[in-house]
């Protein structure tokens, strides 16, 4: 049965120097780190990789994190994979639980996660999830 948990986060992303030093880049590199709150109360680590266009409003991104805590009680870790596009303005995202990659209780963990950004800036998660049993 699918469930559903909740809540703000907060993110912090450092920039990273772009292996390619000719000025104009459009690729670049960060850090992630966030903490999580409400449902998921947990920490994560990531590297995310960007890529800007010529056009205003256009553009890409690929993440992944390994967030670290408890789900709704249950404590363990799982990776995320986000691929984002920005397509003249109107924005794609999917982040999803990379397979098999749930430890400790949340073994078996799969499922998706919505991200919304307030106006001021905050962040907030909608998570759609299941644990089922391994094999």
């Amino acid at each position: 049965m699918t469930q559903h948990a909740t809540g703000p986060f907060d993110v912090k992303l450092t920039p990273q120097l772009p292996e390619d030093k000719a000025e104009n880049t459009t690729l670049g590199r960060m850090t992630l780190d966030k903490q999580f709150h409400g449902d998921l109360e947990a920490t994560s680590q990531g590297q995310m990789l960007s890529a800007l266009t010529s056009t205003k409003g256009s553009a890409g991104y690929v993440a992944i994190e390994r967030v670290t805590g408890t789900l709704r009680g249950r404590k363990g870790s799982f990776v995320l994979q986000h691929t984002g596009t920005l397509a003249r303005g109107q924005q794609q995202l999917s982040v999803a639980v990379v397979p098999d990659s749930g430890t400790g209780e949340l073994r078996g963990l799969t499922g998706s996660m919505k991200i919304r950004i307030e106006p001021g800036g905050k962040h907030f998660y909608d998570f759609d999830y299941v644990i089922v049993g391994t094999p």
